[in-house]
């Protein structure tokens, strides 16, 4: 049965505000949502219908509803309204309300169910509310396992909040149809699943039960017989309480689920399959608890899990959250395979009604599920980074799904991560052949990677195999580029949709003496790459020097400064810049400086490293000021914006500046080893046959989009190890 309907595309902005201690970490003011009235205008252009947005407790009323300040409410939902745009209002997102109260006061959910109204009485038009999001989740982050305000850890405090939250849930949606009757509740819960090991598949089975109990009190359907009602009675519910939820029953009018790939378990006794991770246990058995997509035992997938609540209650779904922390190819294949398998859901008679990009501003910190605010950003469908937000893949992505075309891109074409036999983090019992999926593997044209033998082509290979890109990879035996020939004869074989230039000549001293072929290679070979790109609509991607400037400046170099180059080397590569953006209008030129990285040994931060390790002493520079670049970081965010169609110059290496001298003594640090046999130079002590700037540092206007230089470096340090160990590097690990 096909659905008269076609699917909608819903959106969602990340706000979170849970409380760690008494500090609360708000994802709308992290993101600078809480400042821009006109994020709403570039989500409206993306197509959306409705648009999961909060009226948050704490940020409204945070003194109670006497001092309430709507104005933020008042100005957002209006242009949404404008906009025609229907907000799903949020109240409570992973929070506990103001500081006066906490998941486990008695009086929360009458406290929330007055919030509830007054936000309907001000707003009376709004029809779509989630009033707490994913309750038992946030039970279990807060209560059960003390992340998140109370920091409880147990059993009975768990159940309280739970209880606490779904009838916060019951009372505030009473409050609403009182003010407004064709209110409706979306109601929104992970759509966790665990599975195990035949030894584990009880702990399993009480897992599986309990991910069900959100729904299953507000539907009235927990009774005296099922197992959850006597697991909250053993945790301290009374009867009568539980008996409330069947007399008030609340069904939702849309079910929403979110489904996240990390969403299934894995429970796993064998704990010697799975080195370095946690082993935690139930008091009777001890195992593992991993991603299940990551072991050869499979796991369910959305499509057998939207079935299963589909065929449990028989309410309308929707996906409320769909999102991938991960690269941005990884994101946008992801999204389309949840979009596909709604689609095919829906057709076959399954009422399930919209997709969410969720995050559509992306989100802060929840590789440390938010307790710790040291600001590791994820990209959504716009890059806060950047200002304004700079939309990526994504945006064309869930612009086509919403104008009903698909989505068409090159990245596209290949099977995500979790349909690659590499996710696996043991071998599959017998060999496991690519999983089919809804994008067919061989399709795609590839990128082009030249510079094959360098610290920058060897990297880009590497970390495209990664990333499922299909690429070819060049070196200067295999192409000249300065050949003109030879450059067309190789764009004409491979048929490529983009060319990573990474090729070229790097001695800076020698340049002095070897002018001819450092021209040769860096501008005249780049002039012909942009020429043969531009002459095929092929996207070109090609790297600069922090030493096209001189220096005088005295602060951060940004995109727009002019170069004024000291040498030869800086020379040719300015003068490629200029040539290459003339000739190819979607060129992209990345500047970078000082490289270092795992799988380089002859990069300044690994010698240094190394030399002190044998105790020999190390000369460094410590009047020349420079920002550093981790490589796997310069590889990756190039990747990011090559595919989501950026141009002309960018910045990107780390914000800190840092001499060489302070570059060394802090990966030193980070690695463990004694900087006594750093010795201090002068620059014009070190008698270099090319001229360079004492201060050398690059900043960005575009955006800033590598994270700090100490995480670059602790995860430099955790690489090296791996390499060392000859174990992959979990250091660079792609997705979340």
């Amino acid at each position: 049965m096909h659905s008269p309907l076609p699917l909608e595309l819903w959106g969602g902005v990340e706000c979170t505000v849970n409380r760690i201690g008494n500090d609360y970490i708000d994802q709308v003011r992290r993101s600078g949502h809480e400042d821009r009235l006109d994020d709403l205008d570039r989500f409206a252009a993306l197509g959306i219908t409705s648009l999961r947005y909060p009226v948050l407790w704490e940020r409204t009323a945070p003194g109670g509803l006497g001092t309430a300040d709507w104005s933020w409410a008042d100005e957002r939902l209006g242009r949404l309204r404008e906009l025609g745009i229907a907000p799903i209002v949020g109240l409570l997102h992973h929070g506990s309300g103001p500081a006066s109260t906490s998941l486990v006061d008695p009086a929360l959910p009458d406290r929330l169910a007055e919030f509830a109204q007054a936000v309907a009485e001000r707003y009376p038009w709004v029809r779509d509310y989630t009033p707490v999001n994913e309750p038992l989740t946030t039970a279990r982050f807060s209560c059960l396992y003390g992340h998140w305000y109370p920091h409880l850890r147990s059993g009975r405090a768990f159940a309280r909040a739970l209880v606490n939250q779904i009838r916060g849930v019951v009372l505030s949606m009473r409050a609403i149809r009182a003010v407004n009757p064709a209110a409706r509740l979306i109601q929104t819960e992970d759509l966790a699943k665990t599975h195990a090991t035949r030894l584990l598949s009880y702990q399993a089975a009480f897992e599986n039960d309990r991910r069900w109990i959100t729904f299953d009190l507000l539907t009235g359907r927990l009774d005296p017989a099922a197992r959850m009602w006597r697991h909250l009675r053993d945790l301290g519910i009374g009867a009568r309480e539980l008996a409330w939820f069947q007399e008030h029953a609340c069904p939702p009018d849309v079910l929403g689920l979110n489904h996240y790939l990390s969403s299934e378990r894995f429970l796993d006794h064998r704990t010697t399959l799975y080195p370095g991770v946690p082993v935690g246990g139930n008091g009777r058995h001890q195992y593992v608890d991993v991603a299940a997509i990551r072991v050869p035992e499979s796991a369910a997938g959305p499509e057998r899990l939207f079935l299963e609540a589909w065929d449990r209650y028989r309410l309308p779904l929707a996906v409320t959250e769909a999102h991938n922390g991960c690269t941005r190819e990884e994101q946008a294949r992801w999204f389309i395979e949840v979009w596909d398998t709604a689609k095919r859901l829906r057709d076959s008679g399954v009422d399930l009604r919209a997709v969410t990009a969720w995050a559509l501003l992306g989100s802060f910190d929840w590789d440390s599920l938010v307790t710790k605010p040291r600001g590791h950003y994820e990209a959504g469908v716009f890059d806060v980074r950047s200002s304004p937000p700079r939309p990526t893949l994504l945006a064309p992505v869930m612009a086509a799904l919403a104008g009903g075309e698909r989505p068409d891109h090159p990245v596209l074409a290949t099977h995500g991560w979790w349909r690659r036999p590499s996710r696996f983090l043991h071998p599959p019992v017998r060999a496991c052949a690519e999983e089919p999926g809804p994008h067919r593997a061989g399709s795609a044209r590839p990128l082009m990677i030249l510079g094959a033998t360098g610290t920058l082509g060897r990297a880009f290979a590497r970390i495209a195999e990664l990333r499922g890109l299909q690429h070819v990879v060049l070196s200067r035996n295999d192409l000249d580029i300065a050949d003109g020939r030879a450059v067309a004869d190789v764009m004409a074989k491979h048929e490529p949709w983009a060319v990573v230039n990474a090729a070229g000549y790097v001695r800076v001293d020698d340049a002095e003496t070897d002018a001819d072929r450092c021209r040769r290679e860096n501008t005249a070979g780049a002039v012909l790459l942009a020429d043969a790109c531009a002459a095929r609509a092929v996207r070109l991607l090609s790297f600069s020097s922090d030493l096209v400037f001189d220096g005088a400046k005295g602060s951060p170099y940004v995109e727009g400064d002019t170069p004024r180059p000291l040498n030869v080397y800086g020379a040719s590569k300015a003068d490629a810049e200029t040539a290459i953006l003339a000739r190819h209008a979607g060129a992209l030129v990345v500047r970078t400086s000082a490289f270092f990285g795992p799988w380089d040994p002859y990069n300044f931060v690994t010698t240094t490293l190394r030399e002190l390790r044998d105790g020999k002493a190390v000369p460094v520079l410590s009047d020349v000021t420079i920002t550093a670049t981790y490589v796997p970081d310069l590889v990756n965010a190039s990747l990011d914006i090559l595919i989501d169609g950026e141009s002309g110059v960018w910045h990107l290496s780390h914000a800190e500046p840092v001499t060489w001298l302070a570059l060394a003594e802090w990966a030193a640090d980070v690695a463990g080893v004694a900087t006594g046999r750093l010795e201090p130079r002068r620059l014009e002590e070190m008698r270099l046959r090319a001229a360079r700037p004492t201060y050398c540092v690059l900043g960005s206007q575009r955006g800033q989009l590598l994270p700090p230089l100490g995480d670059a470096l602790v995860r430099y340090v955790a690489a090296m190890e791996d390499v060392t160990r000859g174990e992959p590097e979990t250091a660079i690990a792609l997705e979340a």
